[in-house]
C-alpha cells in the first residue's frame, strides 16, 4: 500500500507549525518505516490545492495539520476517512480555506481521490502569530501526535 504522510503549516506561525514538527519528529523516531518504499513523506507549507497533487498516487494518507478550536491547546484530534464528511467549523484548520474544505472539492474534481483512506491527526493550537515559536501545550502534544501517526501508519499497511 502507498502512504502518504504529510505535515501541514507555515513554520513561522507558532503553533501552525505543529503538523511540520510533528512529522519531522516521527520521521526521526521510526526512520525505518518512515523511510520504507511505500510510504511518502512530505512537509508541506500552505498547500492549497496542491494538496490534491500531494495525495496523488496515495492510497492512504495521514495528513498532520494545525486546528483552531474550542478545545483546549494541545489537544490532539484524529478524523477518520469516515468521519471528515462532518468535520465542523468548530475544528478546522488554522489557515482559513483548510484542509477538509480541499478535500472535498477534490472529491469533486478527481472521483479517485475517494479511494485514498484520508485521515487527519490535528493539534489544537493556541497562538498563532508571525515569528512566535511552538506554544508549551503543543510542543507537549508533540509525542502523543507522533504514537498516533505511527498508530495509523500500522493500521493502514
Amino acid at each position: 500500500m502507498k502512504i502518504t504522510v504529510l505535515g501541514l503549516g507555515q513554520s513561522l506561525r507558532g503553533d501552525d507549525a505543529a503538523g511540520l514538527e510533528a512529522v519531522r519528529r516521527w520521521q526521526e523516531q521510526y526512520p525505518g518505516i518512515a523511510g520504507s518504499p511505500d510510504i511518502r513523506v512530505e512537509i508541506s507549507e500552505l498547500p492549497g490545492l496542491a494538496l490534491l497533487d500531494l495525495l496523488d498516487g496515495a492510497e492512504a494518507a495521514i495528513l498532520v495539520d494545525a486546528l483552531q478550536s474550542t478545545a483546549p491547546p494541545g489537544t490532539v484530534i484524529r478524523v477518520g476517512p469516515d468521519e471528515l464528511a462532518s468535520f465542523t467549523p468548530d475544528a478546522q484548520s488554522a489557515h482559513g480555506w483548510g484542509v477538509a474544505e480541499t478535500l472535498k472539492l477534490g472529491l469533486l474534481l478527481h472521483p479517485s481521490l475517494a479511494a485514498c483512506k484520508i485521515t487527519l491527526i490535528g493539534i489544537v493550537g493556541k497562538s498563532f502569530e508571525m515569528g512566535a515559536g511552538l506554544s508549551q501545550e503543543v510542543e507537549n502534544a508533540i509525542p502523543d501526535v507522533c504514537h498516533w501517526i505511527e498508530k495509523v501508519v500500522q493500521a493502514v499497511r
